[in-house]
């Protein structure tokens, strides 16, 4: 089974991800359980959300709180929570950020980090800085979970009218992700 805790803003969409995701992965014929953690929280509080995906069907219902992949929508909450916390050793981080290789070696040493400037694929293909699909394209290409194409049914009953925008967001971050190995 692989956990993954999704971090962003309310309003984001760190939530529609992870059922996104989840629904990919039972399209594909796996198990999947997406469910989201907050409270009364308001828009730009953070948020989290959890996805869990497996072979075998899922009988846990708790939090995740040691996960095999951690996806940050938004970068500012590397600084105002302790986001990477729990990661599994050989996890990934998948991070949403404009900034280059070296300095996420020295912030993230001996972490595999996958990053993408996913605000700005956001903004350059869906005109708004929502970047919950392109994350999933990210979490795709570091994670191998499901091929990507798997998403498309699920995104376009979501989405609808603005479904094709999403999928050139996700799809260009797939293709633009890069990883650091640990």
């Amino acid at each position: 089974m692989k956990e993954i805790r999704f971090h962003g803003r309310g309003g984001q969409g760190a939530v529609t991800s992870a059922e996104l995701a989840a629904q990919a992965a039972i399209s594909y014929g796996l198990y999947a359980q997406a469910f989201p953690s907050f409270g009364p929280e308001r828009r730009g509080a953070p948020v989290q959300a959890f996805l869990r995906i497996s072979q075998e069907p899922i009988r846990l219902r708790s939090k995740i709180y040691n996960p095999d992949f951690i996806v940050i929508l938004d970068p500012s909450l590397l600084n105002s929570t302790d986001s990477i916390s729990g990661l599994k050793e050989g996890g990934t981080l998948i991070l949403s950020t404009n900034l280059e290789e070296e300095s996420l070696k020295r912030l993230f040493p001996g972490i595999r980090v996958a990053y993408v400037d996913a605000l700005k694929i956001a903004m350059e293909e869906l005109g708004v800085p929502i970047t919950n699909t392109t994350m999933l394209g990210a979490l795709i290409r570091a994670s191998n979970l499901f091929p990507l194409e798997v998403l498309e049914v699920p995104v376009r009953e979501r989405f609808q009218k603005a479904a094709e925008r999403n999928i050139k967001a996700y799809t260009r971050a797939y293709e633009e992700t890069k990883i650091i190995e640990a």
